[in-house]
């Protein structure tokens, strides 16, 4: 982290965040909700230092007073954005539970190698305060409140709305929306002040996800296709962008890191398609298709096409690479976006996923792959699952991947990781003229917890992360 007299947490610009020390250790929810297992989800903390003796090996375990919270995304208390505020400190990692409801706050400035609960905001705080329910995202904002998006109401039913914390005492100040304003389904966000917006999408109700997919409850209305578009500063929502069929269930939604950008990327998932959203000459905000992958015909699997189910995406913090997770199809890849019009497929790996040569789907028409890609096995590992997040280190040349999507989910698609536990890889980026590469060295193995197997999620830095950091 930058080190001056009048600086604040993290970095000035996303150009000085990429020379930064490298990461040599992250934290990552672990979840036992829809496992056999009756424990509390929990933090663990990771080491990735190839340096030292404990490499690839979880060093910390912090356990969560509750158990089926469903942990899952994280943010901080303070990043780039308070970069200009010598009295902040990134020392408080935000962590909502999807299903439960609760706000842990995690000290990790007293011992960043042993984190400990500093805090539990109580879920009838967003329920009666706030009328809201299954927190998501979280970040930090240039106040020094802190923001969570949520995706229901205390009844299960779809809502997109914000619940803000005060960044001191991480006491429920109410709704950043304005009242009547919610969207009808939450997920992500991201906002950039220099335009007067935040873009929000939507994943689906709370209540028809909670236990696994059913295909009828996309007929049914039950998930989002839409970006909502809100102006910063009136807190009202302004638009909403539907995104049609091949648009079902936007997730993942990143902006350009560039402050001044007007445009970023959504990874919708259900088709397996990107779209850039971009400002327009009027003022206002548009989206178009940029990246689709073909749908695979199989047999041997719960339908007869295989969608590539993109769930997660992000973008290199000089704004030259776009990378997403094909969860189904079991790929990550990376796409240059110089013209962000038209990305670039450079890079692609394999890791997994449902269509591996030695499983029980047979795919009968590939409009991209000669043959199924072979079974990926790490350290003597075979990994169960498919590439889901993805946390990319600041210089850009490393990417770490983990395989658990939301365990209601892996329960259905890949029973095996629930059994076995899922997995942390390390992919190697090529930074010029991209790539990818797994390095077959790096594994980290949450099949061998001391519990039991357990399904990893987000990967967080201590000193923030292009999905974590928003620059004003």
């Amino acid at each position: 982290m930058a080190k001056c007299g009048s600086c604040g947490p993290g970095y000035k610009t996303p150009l000085d965040a990429m020379r930064g020390p490298r990461e040599e250790i992250v934290y990552v929810p672990c979840i036992y909700r829809n496992t056999d297992i009756q424990k509390p989800d929990y933090l663990a903390t990771v080491d990735v230092d190839p340096s030292s003796a404990t490499y690839c090996q979880v060093i910390h375990r912090l356990p969560m007073p509750n158990l089926r919270d469903e942990l899952h995304h994280s943010g901080w208390n303070a990043c780039s954005s308070c970069h200009g505020d010598a009295t902040k400190r990134r020392d408080r990692l935000i962590l909502p539970a999807l299903i439960s409801s609760r706000v842990y706050v995690v000290d990790v400035g007293t011992d960043a190698r042993a984190p400990r609960l500093h805090k539990i905001v109580e879920p009838t705080d967003l329920y009666w305060r706030c009328g809201l329910a299954n927190p998501h995202t979280s970040h930090c904002l240039g106040s020094g409140q802190v923001m969570i998006s949520c995706m229901g109401d205390p009844s299960g039913n779809g809502k997109g709305g914000f619940v803000l914390l005060d960044g001191e005492t991480f006491e429920v100040i109410g709704n950043w929306e304005q009242p009547g304003d919610a969207a009808p389904f939450g997920y992500d966000f991201w906002y950039q002040p220099r335009h007067n917006v935040l873009i929000s999408t939507e994943w689906g109700a709370p209540k028809a996800l909670a236990n696994g997919f059913n295909p009828e409850d996309v007929k049914a209305g039950l998930y989002g296709r839409r970006l909502n578009v809100w102006d910063w500063t009136t807190h009202r929502r302004v638009q909403s962008l539907d995104l049609g069929e091949e648009g079902a269930i936007p997730l993942e939604v990143r902006f350009l890191h560039d402050p001044a950008a007007p445009q970023g990327f959504v990874g919708c998932a259900l088709h397996a398609a990107v779209f850039r959203f971009y400002k327009t000459q009027k003022g206002d905000w548009a989206a178009e298709k940029v990246i689709k992958v073909p749908n695979k015909k199989v047999e041997g699997w719960i339908l007869p096409e295989m969608p590539g189910l993109i769930t997660d995406i992000l973008i290199s913090l000089d704004d030259r690479f776009l990378y997403f997770s094909n969860w189904l199809h079991g790929d990550i890849r990376q796409y240059d976006i110089t013209n962000p019009r038209e990305p670039r497929l450079v890079g692609q790996v394999f890791l997994g996923g449902s269509i591996v040569g030695d499983g029980p789907v047979r795919v009968l028409e590939d409009k991209e792959l000669e043959k199924q890609p072979p079974p990926r096995v790490v350290k003597g590992k075979q990994v169960q699952g498919g590439p889901q997040m993805i946390q990319l280190s600041l210089d850009g040349r490393r990417l770490y991947v983990t395989t658990s999507l939301y365990s209601g989910w892996d329960k259905q698609f890949y029973p095996s990781m629930v059994k076995e536990g899922s997995v942390m890889l390390q992919v190697d980026v090529d930074t010029v003229k991209g790539g990818l590469t797994l390095n077959e060295n790096f594994l980290v193995d949450f099949g061998r917890e001391p519990d039991g197997p357990v399904l990893a999620h987000e990967v967080r830095y201590p000193g923030g992360d292009c999905s974590s950091d928003i620059w004003l």
